[in-house]
């Protein structure tokens, strides 16, 4: 009983000394990369254009203007954290959808156009944790806590009509995290489906009667706990991973860096390889810190830079192509690296200032205390990070 006491006791310490060094950090970089305040914390973050469109924990999906910071649309309907966000375009009818999935188990569609909500899928047994959309198969698939990835038809988006399955996998024994993938034909495609305990398993789809249906064609375990981001493209897979790691594996090894090794958990990545600037970069979220890695050799990963960008962790990073008109009438189009936090913020900051090697500078970071053991209201038990996880979104 005495060492519970006073393993509470350092826990309450530790914490209140975490939030102290917090309140201190959000002080002095209050005005770094132009914050624009969220009502929320921003769970996923998808650029179009000039807005960028934000999964909240407010159990709302908002669309800002990167620009002037303001909020152009809100979409109302989920009735808990938003933690995800996809978009297809339909050839009538409702013509730019956005998909959200959310922490009440269901997946929703809007119309961008008139902000209205086109139909709700009960879709899991627990929360919605991933989407992921094959467009020319018209293809959605989603994976959630309850272990299971999901195949939902998005040939027939009608008002009202919740979307019909196409199909299931029940091969992971953790909560799926992350989900992408690739066509290879107009009836079947290779995904990747991650789990929170760092399992990557591959998968051949072919569909088969109206239905997608899977054939494990490998398994990965490179990863040691859970991969928080996975990225495809060009033949090169990139994972981050709470292991403090980031991974990549390509059809020819020589083009990708081994294992880049991080101080903390990384949340978030943006290889700058797998963008149409094509830069042998690698920009990553972990922690509350933004780091810029050389990977133009890929046997020696040079980091060059590190931004004291957020005072709470790095959640998504994504890349924005800024088009400004200057005082002679000439669109100028200028790359420009969004990030988003658990402190609440969008922050803009300029590629070529990340890109420019800074003077040392001594970066500390905190990391929360493990919070008590919580289960779900199915009674699944979390992992530590879901825990952690959920004592940030449910910290007003």
């Amino acid at each position: 009983m005495a060492n519970t006491d006073r393993s509470n006791f350092l826990l309450a310490e530790a914490q209140l000394a975490l939030d102290e060094a917090r309140k201190l950090k959000s002080e002095r970089i209050k005005d770094l990369g132009s914050p624009i305040q969220l009502s929320g914390k921003a769970l996923a973050i998808y650029v179009r254009g000039g807005d960028a469109w934000i999964a909240e924990n407010t159990a709302v999906a908002r669309k800002v203007d990167l620009e002037s910071g303001r909020t152009l649309q809100l979409y109302k309907g989920h009735t808990g954290p938003v933690t995800s966000l996809a978009f297809y375009q339909t050839t009538s009818g409702h013509n730019d959808v956005l998909i959200t999935g959310s922490w009440d188990q269901t997946i929703k569609l809007w119309s961008t156009e008139t902000k209205s909500m086109i139909s709700s899928t009960e879709a899991h047994s627990d929360f919605v944790k991933a989407l992921y959309v094959l467009p020319t198969l018209q293809l959605l698939i989603s994976g959630g806590s309850d272990k299971v990835v999901r195949f939902w038809d998005l040939s027939d988006i009608q008002d009202g009509k919740p979307l019909g399955g196409l199909g299931a996998i029940s091969s992971h024994t953790r909560p799926i995290a992350c989900i992408t993938g690739k066509p290879i034909s107009d009836a079947a495609a290779i995904l990747y489906t991650a789990d929170t305990m760092g399992v990557i398993k591959v998968w051949h789809l072919s569909k088969q009667d109206g239905r997608w249906t899977h054939t494990m064609k490998e398994e990965l375990n490179h990863h040691r706990t859970r991969v928080n981001e996975m990225l495809y493209e060009n033949g090169q897979l990139w994972t981050a991973s709470s292991d403090e790691t980031v991974q990549a594996l390509a059809t020819h090894p020589s083009q990708v860096p081994g294992p880049v090794a991080h101080p903390v958990a990384v949340r978030s990545i943006l290889p700058l390889s797998m963008t149409d600037l094509d830069e042998p970069y690698l920009i990553s979220g972990a922690g509350d810190i933004i780091r810029v890695y050389d990977i133009s050799s890929p046997d020696e990963p040079e980091l060059i830079s590190e931004t004291d960008a957020h005072w709470h962790d790095v959640t998504a990073i994504r890349l924005w192509m800024r088009r400004t008109v200057g005082d002679d009438g000439k669109t100028r189009i200028e790359p420009w690296i969004i990030s988003t936090s658990l402190d609440s913020t969008i922050r803009k900051w300029r590629l070529s200032d990340l890109l420019q090697p800074k003077p040392n500078v001594s970066v500390v970071e905190v990391q929360p205390p493990t919070p008590p053991s919580t289960a779900s209201s199915k009674g699944f038990k979390l992992s530590e990070d879901e825990e952690r996880e959920l004592a940030e979104l449910l910290d007003s």
